[in-house]
């Protein structure tokens, strides 16, 4: 007999962000972040809010857990992005068949789009100071 979880983790990245979640089953689909609600912590963008969701939305169990997360790095939006691809973890830990719907949706794939590093004799990564010619 399998023994009952206390909670379901999962580790979320999007360039910098790191977002652990834990998904508490048996919950009314409250989510805190930081200590904060997503109200609180991501403003009144909308988007962020809907891209936090997502993962719950798509697989219809949005009021059966709490959700706890804290995510460190990056910045508003690269946040929400790791947020979403932890919850999608912590959901696959859960139920491992939920692995095409997430998939299908793009959620458990990790954007590996990072920040270009600065170049040596550059302003920034490729931008090259303004030519002069006298």
């Amino acid at each position: 007999m399998a023994e009952q979880k206390r909670y379901y983790q999962g580790t979320g990245r999007r360039k910098t962000a790191v977002a652990r979640v834990r998904l508490f089953p048996g919950g009314t689909g409250e989510m805190v972040i930081n200590g904060r609600s997503p109200q609180e912590f991501f403003g009144n963008r909308e988007f962020l809010h809907h891209t936090v969701w997502s993962p719950l939305a798509v697989t219809n169990l949005q009021e059966k857990f709490n959700i706890l997360v804290k995510v460190r790095g990056g910045g508003e939006s690269g946040q929400a992005q790791a947020v979403r691809h932890g919850i999608a973890r912590a959901l696959l830990d859960m139920d491992e068949t939920l692995r095409p719907i997430l998939r299908r949706a793009g959620f458990l794939t990790r954007d590996p789009r990072m920040k270009e590093r600065k170049k040596p004799g550059l302003k920034r990564a490729r931008k090259a100071p303004t030519y002069t010619k006298r």
